[in-house]
């Protein structure tokens, strides 16, 4: 399910296949857990990794209040699309290649979970009459959950400013 031929090549060379197997077959799920939902609807921020059609990446920042991503079934999690700086770039790449990959961070207790799958995007989703800010929803079927290892995850402290 995770891996290719460029992942299996390093994983040989490296000598990680046995141990990158034992992490896809212990660690690797298609549906959400309690936990997992748990986790991502209590962060506020994630990163988005998508591609155009030709396969040219980018990565974008994805924050808001906590609950603004939900896991909305075991195999579907949503999140709006707040207007930005108007280039469209991760909403228009899901547009012609569906294909994602979203990234938790926990900075204050070190730890990440992956989730890879493949998105919609609409701007006539019912949930954007319902949620402030949005012109676009964006669903994701996971096609892979996995815990990121924290190793290196910076243990970092969010500070609220005055109100």
């Amino acid at each position: 399910m995770m891996y290719h031929e460029g992942s299996r090549r390093l994983q040989e060379q490296f000598e990680t296949t046995g141990r990158a197997d034992r992490l896809e077959q212990l660690k690797t799920r298609a549906v959400f857990t309690d936990d997992d939902k748990a986790f991502i609807e209590t962060r506020i921020m994630f990163l988005l990794a998508s591609a155009d059609a030709q396969g040219r990446p980018t990565c974008s920042y994805k924050g808001g209040l906590q609950g603004f991503v939900r896991v909305v079934a075991p195999d579907k999690l949503v999140f709006p699309d707040y207007e930005g700086n108007g280039m469209f770039l991760s909403m228009g790449n899901i547009s012609v290649n569906p294909n994602v990959g979203l990234l938790f961070i926990d900075f204050e207790k070190p730890r990440r979970l992956r989730v890879d799958g493949t998105a919609v995007v609409s701007r006539d989703d019912p949930l954007v009459e319902q949620t402030l800010g949005t012109r676009l929803i964006v669903r994701v079927k996971p096609r892979a959950i996995f815990p990121n290892c924290p190793r290196n995850v910076p243990n970092l402290q969010f500070l609220t400013a005055p109100v």
